[in-house]
């Protein structure tokens, strides 16, 4: 399943990217998040909890970052196991592009399940992965825009990663 969409943030693309790549931001944004750890430049670990139809279960996974290019774009692939319910595997292709208003966050999102999530029915997780991916987009583009004092500060006053000053 592909899922693709757009927000408008309200900040330069520097800062876009800035808060893309800040840990508390992601846990914050990413429905059912429980942790959130960066164990290198590209690499996370993370626990969240998701229900599909009557199936919950609690993710432990990773999440990679590749195909990175600061500030206009970057690849965020995850990979969890569910236990008993099964396992979650999916990506976002995110790219930022300069908006007379600030920067348009342009994503595809990509989404597979197996297991016991798998038998609850395409139709069924097909709408929740994409009401997760626009849920997160739309709490992120809060967050940052909504927040402008202490969070707008917080990002502009941050060197991305991978770019120097």
């Amino acid at each position: 399943m592909e899922m693709t969409g757009e927000q408008l943030i309200p900040l330069p693309r520097e800062a876009t990217w800035r808060a893309l790549n800040d840990t508390a931001t992601l846990k914050d944004c990413i429905p059912g998040c429980e942790t959130i750890e960066q164990v290198s430049d590209s690499e996370y670990q993370l626990t969240m909890t998701a229900k599909v139809g009557p199936v919950s279960a609690k993710f432990k996974g990773k999440m990679t970052l590749s195909d990175v290019d600061p500030p206009n774009a970057y690849t965020l692939v995850f990979e969890g196991q569910g236990g008993v319910a099964g396992f979650a595997k999916g990506q976002a292709n995110v790219r930022l592009t300069p908006n007379a208003e600030g920067t348009r966050l342009g994503y595809v999102v990509k989404a597979m399940i197996g297991g016991k999530l798998a038998q609850v029915g395409s139709r069924l997780i097909d709408g929740v992965a994409k009401k997760m991916a626009e849920q997160f987009f739309t709490a992120f583009n809060q967050r940052v825009s909504g927040e402008q004092g202490e969070t707008a500060d917080k990002f502009f006053s941050i060197p991305p990663r991978g770019v120097r000053q």
